[in-house]
C-alpha cells in the first residue's frame, strides 16, 4: 500500500513551488510573447488584405480606363477616318476639275493648231496639185 508521510507533503508543496515559480518566469512570459505575436500578425494580415483591396480596385480602375481609352480612340479613329475621306475627295474633286481644265485647254490647242494646220494645207493645196499634174503629164 502507499503510505502517506510528511515526504508525500513535502514534495507536493516542493511541486507547487516550482509550478508557481515556472509560471511566474516561464509560462507567462512565453504565453506574453505568442499573444502579442498573434496581435501583430493579426494586424500586419489586416494591413495585407487591405493592400490586396486597394490593389484589385486599383485594377479594376484602370481597366475600366483602359476601356473608355479604347472606346475613345476608336470613335477618334472613326471621326479622322471620315475627316480624312472628306478631305481626299475634295482634293479628287479639286484634282479632277484641274484635269478637266487641262485637257479643254489641251483640246482647244489642238482644234486650234489643227485649223491653223489644214488652212496652211488648204493654201498650199493648190500649188502640191500643180507640182504633181506638171510631173504627171510631163511623164506622160
Amino acid at each position: 500500500m502507499i503510505d502517506l508521510d510528511y515526504t508525500f507533503f513535502v514534495q507536493l508543496v516542493n511541486f507547487l513551488v516550482i509550478l508557481t515559480v515556472l509560471n511566474l518566469i516561464l509560462y507567462r512570459p512565453i504565453r506574453g510573447i505568442i499573444k502579442k505575436r498573434a496581435e501583430v500578425m493579426s494586424q500586419k494580415l489586416g494591413t495585407i488584405e487591405d493592400f490586396a483591396a486597394k490593389a484589385e480596385a486599383k485594377l479594376e480602375s484602370y481597366k475600366i480606363a483602359l476601356s473608355g481609352a479604347r472606346v475613345e480612340a476608336q470613335q477618334l479613329r472613326v471621326t479622322l477616318k471620315a475627316e480624312g475621306v472628306a478631305v481626299e475627295s475634295s482634293v479628287l474633286a479639286v484634282a479632277g476639275a484641274e484635269a478637266a481644265d487641262k485637257v479643254a485647254a489641251a483640246r482647244k490647242e489642238i482644234d486650234g493648231q489643227k485649223q491653223t494646220a489644214l488652212k496652211a494645207l488648204r493654201e498650199e493645196v493648190s500649188t502640191y496639185a500643180k507640182n504633181v499634174a506638171d510631173k504627171v503629164l510631163s511623164k506622160a
